[in-house]
């Protein structure tokens, strides 16, 4: 059964103004589409959401042409980058505010829980909120009082919950407001980013819930998260959203794995860098001692055996000429952050005359299970512990795909292939300087 339905959902801004600006515009809209029954025209103009270009047009297409599905019980990630359309998208479907173009269609009661201190008044106290939410949902008061216990239990603010909420802490607030959405059984379940504001173990106990009211009780959840952790281990599905658009729908791992690849700036086989993505680097080149300037992969990303050497080219500029050893790290993460493997090179020497030069970086030994790797670089020095001293790092310069395995791992690894755990090995990664 479907439980949600979008039809041509389009959502269109004005920006920085209300309404149309003008009156003569607001009537021209009026006479249009009332008087004449014709299309808004306004709905010819508007440009794509994206909120990092200066635009020409005054209005924006917050959404444009939405069209999905959801069944009865699924549990659906909503992820994309600040400004994707995101929190618009449940916004239109909690009906806080309406779509320009198009149809929602959704059977059964909705949930929200679109930001902190969403449907709860200030003055009162956070036992009336609950009653108050639940009448809105309309439940009686005799089947608010039957929830009541576990709804204050789940929150862990039983000491609090005759204060007014105004003295609530944002992190109170998202608590409450959590377990009444989930404890008063709306069919449907509309959760935004707001769980991040809670600590580890709140937000532990909410993917729980969850979950269980999705499988248990059949409940339809739509969640939007940064948190990729929490996406791939909650949701079925995914969509990705992009410039008020969708850019990917399918299952929740695939939407991760397709927003982090399209999202690594020049992940292709060569990238050069622009100096914004660094993350360990100093800011100020001229207290940068050393830097990348660009990568070179020299292996296919998209089919990379287990045992295949891994090889780069990289070029490498030294702005302080007293800089005599470096060395390189390669380290590899999975789509979660989580590490998997550093493999370090040995100090080579700078060449004296050169202020910019090239290394080849061959990675005999990789030993990856199966799997979607994003590859990150260091570079430092070894310093009198014995450890490294960044100068410079580059994340997510590429993705690699390790599809063929073509002998089990090393008995040494073994422990690491089954676990997923750290490595640290400073025997397989050789470096050369070659221009």
């Amino acid at each position: 059964m479907t439980a949600i339905e979008f039809e041509n959902i389009s959502k269109q801004y004005r920006l920085g103004l209300v309404s149309t600006q003008t009156l003569s515009h607001d009537l021209r809209r009026f006479w249009i589409t009332n008087v004449l029954g014709k299309e808004n025209p306004y709905l010819k103009i508007g440009e794509t959401n994206d909120r990092a270009t200066k635009g020409t047009s005054d209005y924006v297409w917050a959404l444009r042409d939405i069209n999905f599905k959801v069944e009865q019980g699924d549990v659906v990630g909503i992820i994309g980058k600040n400004g994707a359309g995101k929190s618009t998208l449940l916004k239109l479907l909690s009906r806080v505010t309406g779509p320009t173009t198009g149809t929602i269609r959704a059977h059964g009661r909705i949930g929200s829980l679109l930001e902190v201190g969403t449907g709860f008044h200030g003055e009162m106290t956070g036992r009336e909120n609950i009653f108050m939410n639940g009448a809105i949902l309309g439940m009686t008061r005799q089947e608010i009082q039957s929830k009541l216990d576990a709804i204050i239990d789940f929150s862990g603010c039983e000491r609090y919950i005759d204060t007014p909420v105004k003295r609530y802490s944002s992190g109170m607030v998202v608590r409450l407001g959590f377990a009444v959405a989930a404890f008063l059984e709306p069919e449907i379940l509309v959760v935004d980013e707001v769980l991040a504001v809670g600590d580890a173990e709140f937000q532990k106990k909410a993917i729980g819930k969850m979950k269980d009211v999705s499988h248990n009780d059949g409940r339809t959840v739509l969640f939007v998260s940064h948190n990729m952790d929490s996406v791939r281990n909650l949701c079925k599905s995914g969509i990705v959203l992009k410039n008020g658009l969708i850019d990917f729908l399918g299952t929740a791992s695939d939407a991760i794995d397709f927003y982090l690849m399209n999202n690594i700036e020049n992940s292709g086989k060569y990238v050069v860098v622009d100096g914004v993505n660094y993350v360990h680097a100093e800011k100020d080149i001229f207290r940068r001692k050393m830097e990348f300037v660009d990568f070179e992969l020299l292996n296919n990303p998209e089919s990379i055996s287990s045992d295949e050497p891994l090889q780069f080219k990289v070029t490498i500029k030294r702005n302080n000429l007293n800089i005599k050893e470096f060395q390189c790290a390669v380290i590899f993460h999975d789509s979660q952050e989580k590490r998997f493997a550093t493999y370090v090179t040995s100090l080579l020497q700078v060449p004296d005359s050169k202020e910019s030069f090239k290394v080849s970086l061959c990675l005999k030994n990789h030993n990856l299970a199966k799997g979607k790797y994003y590859v990150h670089f260091d570079l430092g020095i070894k310093d009198y512990s014995n450890t490294i001293d960044n100068y410079d790092g580059l994340d997510n310069v590429f993705q690699i795909n390790v599809n063929l395995m073509t002998r089990e791992p090393k008995k040494a690894y073994a422990g690491w292939y089954q676990e997923y755990g750290y490595i640290l090995d400073t025997n397989s990664l050789s470096m050369q300087i070659i221009e």
